[in-house]
């Protein structure tokens, strides 16, 4: 979808409920994990750090976060497993994703969906915080309490499971 760009309001995942996501696709060694929307980084940073994934790329449109993102993974000190893409996701390939994390709006979601279903294999993980996927049936969904005790829902997921 060329020139397709939407505006999400950047609110970051709580780190406890970033942790979460990551542990409810089973996060590890072999994964790579694509973060869209990725603002800060700190889903990138978790996945390399606590999780140890393969590496973690994040998709960002926003260039001040781009370039905080960037700040975050240098200081975190795991560049070499983790990069931030300054563009549109929709327009960028994921296709080599086995972890997908959200925090979009159900909208934007919806508008996902057809990118999701084209480019990711059977078997990919896809953890939306706080959203469904319209028409997707979810594998599992959790509740997450941040450390101000509030409480986010978060839905796995899985490509060719989702029906």
């Amino acid at each position: 979808m060329p020139g397709y760009s939407v505006t999400v309001p950047y609110v970051p995942t709580p780190e406890p409920v970033a942790r979460a996501m990551l542990k409810l696709a089973n996060a590890g060694p072999s994964d790579i994990v694509y973060d869209l929307g990725c603002g800060d980084g700190r889903i990138l940073v978790i996945a390399v750090k606590e999780f140890d994934v393969k590496r973690a790329v994040g998709v960002e449109i926003r260039e001040d976060k781009v370039r905080e993102a960037i700040e975050n993974i240098r200081r975190s000190g795991v560049g070499r497993r983790a990069r931030v893409i300054h563009g549109d996701m929709f327009e960028v390939d994921i296709s080599e994703a086995t972890i997908v994390t959200l925090f979009l709006l159900t909208s934007v979601n919806e508008k996902l969906k057809p990118k999701l279903e084209r480019e990711l294999r059977r078997g990919t993980r896809i953890v939306s915080h706080e959203f469904r996927i319209p028409g997707w049936i979810p594998k599992r969904v959790v509740d997450v309490r941040d450390s101000n005790f509030i409480t986010h829902t978060i839905y796995l997921y899985v490509i060719g499971e989702h029906r």
